[in-house]
């Protein structure tokens, strides 16, 4: 696998969790990494525990003019890692039918606009400059049918995976690849895991897809899902 040297990626929701993995696991393979997060305090905790050129930028991912404002800060961004949205914990389990549509608009604005607005905003350089990298990172529950009453999350992550699947093919000619990752149940998620490989996926297990699609040599994969998931059936 080549390096990330002289690559700038910036990480969005990299404050914790599996962003923080994301970001550790670009910046090992040499990148100049952006840790974004809604909260400067915990983005500057991570850039500052990465150490080297790391920088942390803190902005609101469902804030468009915030978006383009910290991306102008950040300067040209190669590699753009969509990883900011609320996990399929921080949604009240209900039945759609029962659910609040007062509180609809929260969940899919950040797990489907923020990674509009994200992309919309990478790609202007990323297409004028003819190299560029949008890894976005979902769900199995945006590709299959799972009862455990999460479909508001399921369809925000669907629109989302549908995006990277359009846009790849936007943008494939200008030197830009779009992927996203299908996410199994990750250790901040309460419960058992039962998967082929009998553990619960981490940070640096994410970070390890995103930092092989973010080189040179995965430049023919655009437009796929790619299961992390422990080997969940689907």
């Amino acid at each position: 696998m080549t390096t990330l040297g002289g690559r700038t990626a910036l990480v969005t929701g990299a404050g914790q969790g599996v962003g923080r993995g994301i970001a550790r696991a670009l910046a090992e393979q040499g990148a100049d990494v952006v840790v974004n997060d809604l909260f400067a305090d915990r983005a500057a905790e991570v850039a500052a525990e990465i150490g080297g050129s790391a920088r942390a930028i803190a902005f609101d991912v469902t804030d468009l003019a915030a978006v383009q404002a910290g991306f102008a800060e950040a300067g040209p961004v190669d590699v753009l890692v969509n990883n900011a949205g609320i996990p399929s914990a921080g949604f009240p389990q209900v039945d759609f039918k029962d659910s609040d549509p007062e509180l609809w608009a929260r969940f899919v604005d950040l797990n489907l606009y923020g990674v509009m607005n994200c992309t919309h905003t990478a790609l202007q350089g990323m297409c004028e400059r003819g190299w560029g990298r949008v890894i976005t990172i979902a769900s199995e529950a945006g590709r299959v049918g799972l009862p455990i009453r999460v479909s508001l999350y399921g369809a925000a992550k669907a629109g989302a995976i549908g995006l990277m699947k359009h846009v790849a093919h936007e943008v494939g000619s200008m030197g830009v690849t779009c992927n996203a990752l299908a996410l199994g149940s990750m250790e901040n998620v309460p419960g058992p895991a039962r998967y082929p490989i009998p553990r619960k996926g981490t940070g640096a297990d994410v970070g390890a897809t995103c930092a092989f699609l973010a080189t040179d040599g995965a430049e023919w994969i655009t437009g796929q899902v790619i299961g992390v998931n422990g080997g969940a059936v689907t």
